[in-house]
């Protein structure tokens, strides 16, 4: 039985190891969630300039339509969003076929960034709304961002901290 355990760890740590190829798919995957919540964080403020437009500017009382920024926004989201759930599913099942992929380095890294950056995304976010709450100058608009970037960030951050629970469940187990 200590054999087995020995040559399953001695396995393990050979293959833990990330080669070039894990590297970049989890880079990959984690730059285009990145992108995909910025281009979706700021097609929503467009969409919402335009249906409360600010009066002291211009450039939003023109009229509803596509500016160039939603068109880019949007054809991000067309390209990059269902690229990044084909690599995250693609992931996903690499993680079914070789569990000792969920331990490397890079994908505990990247993911421990993500939630860093959305739970500063998130405090942040409340700062800013108590801050102009204090001030009196709530306004729907400001209330609708404000939404926004909360139930995105905290979508990333349930999302992987759930992963990571997951791994870490199944890790107590073995």
């Amino acid at each position: 039985m200590e054999e087995n355990q020995i040559q399953t760890q001695s396995v393990r740590s050979v293959t833990h190891k990330a080669e070039p190829k894990d590297f970049f798919l989890h880079l990959f995957t984690m730059g285009l969630m990145y992108y995909s919540v910025g281009s979706f964080i700021y097609l929503v403020f467009d969409i919402i300039n335009q249906i409360f437009p600010d009066p002291a500017n211009y450039i939003y009382s023109v009229g509803l339509g596509l500016s160039t920024e939603m068109r880019m926004y949007l054809a991000s989201l067309i390209v990059i969003f269902p690229l990044y759930l084909y690599l995250n599913h693609y992931l996903h099942k690499q993680y079914e076929k070789y569990p000792e992929k969920k331990l490397l380095r890079i994908r505990k890294w990247l993911t421990y960034l993500t939630l860093f950056v959305a739970a500063i995304t998130l405090v942040g976010d409340l700062v800013t709304v108590i801050y102009t709450f204090l001030g009196g100058e709530i306004t729907t608009r400001f209330i609708l961002k404000a939404v926004t970037v909360l139930v995105v960030a905290g979508v990333v951050f349930y999302y992987y901290l759930t992963d990571i629970k997951k791994e870490e469940a199944a890790a107590s187990q073995t």
